[in-house]
């Protein structure tokens, strides 16, 4: 039988934002304070993902000799390192996460039956790299409050409340929402970026964070006049907001995750998005 195994692993180095084929202008314009000398650092913290058969004892590996691996070809060359110099791949190819992910992965196939890479490069950004080719995806992270009722209005208070349970009160809730946006691409040979993170960012906060922040979702949002603000409708919508812009940036929307509560929370998969759900004939919602 097959399982996926992780080991977690930390290193702590800085990296600067800076092609010497640019003005400095040029490199302000493109990388803002990303650029400013001499770097800046982050805290990272690695996942290594890892598949294969279980052993006579039980194992897929041994952690022991998955840490000393980690450490030997990952973490005692990046710990304390100025990036941009301390591998050949850095020189040709600023160390953005996503290309981190990508030399991080050819470092260690040759060691462990690698499934996937995880960089994160603060909680609220990280890059996914599973070995295809210069492909890798970026994800952020960000959020929003917001109010919301769950009911239908051609039904009762009490038709409502036996579908949508106390969220069907007529005032209404709200949530502190935490939004993911992951988009996926090809790594530039020059940058390491799938995307311009701050044009990314930008795009996210203005297409859904300042329309949605501090807002009745039923009230305030157009679209939701007619359709259910459960979680899963919400971020189909956010999905359908991002994917023109995003797509202007050079990338595609590749997942939303909008997570509701620490107990809720949902995914699009956003190659095969569908329409918000208007009625709730296959929802379960339970109360926060």
């Amino acid at each position: 039988m097959q399982c996926i195994i992780n080991r977690r692993a930390e290193f702590s180095a800085s990296h600067r934002y800076w092609l010497p084929e640019l003005s400095e202008l040029g490199n302000v314009q493109q990388f803002g304070k990303g650029s400013q000398f001499p770097g800046h650092g982050h805290n990272y913290v690695l996942y290594v993902s890892m598949l294969g058969d279980l052993d006579q004892y039980g194992m897929v590996l041994n952690l022991s000799d998955v840490k000393k691996v980690i450490a030997q070809e990952v973490t005692d060359h990046l710990n304390y390192a100025f990036l941009n110099e301390v591998w050949p791949e850095f020189k040709q190819t600023l160390p953005a996460t996503e290309h981190i992910a990508k030399v991080i992965w050819q470092r260690l196939a040759p060691h462990l039956p690698l499934l996937k890479i995880q960089l994160f490069e603060h909680p609220k950004l990280w890059a996914t790299y599973e070995g295809s080719g210069m492909e890798a995806t970026l994800t952020v992270g960000t959020h929003f409050s917001a109010a919301h009722r769950l009911a239908l209005p051609d039904l009762s208070y009490e038709e409502n409340c036996e579908i949508y349970g106390k969220c069907a009160r007529p005032n209404g809730h709200g949530h502190n929402y935490h939004l993911e946006v992951t988009v996926t691409g090809d790594i530039d040979p020059k940058t390491g970026m799938i995307v311009d993170l701050v044009a990314l960012e930008k795009a996210v906060d203005e297409a859904v964070i300042e329309p949605f922040d501090h807002t009745f979702l039923n009230k305030d949002i157009p679209f939701f006049a007619t359709v259910v603000p459960t979680a899963e409708n919400i971020a189909v919508h956010i999905s359908h907001l991002l994917q023109e812009p995003i797509r202007q940036l050079g990338a595609q929307l590749h997942r939303i995750k909008l997570i509701e509560s620490p107990n809720n929370s949902c995914e699009i998969l956003c190659s095969s998005v569908a329409e918000p759900v208007v009625t709730a004939a296959n929802e379960a919602v339970l109360a926060s």
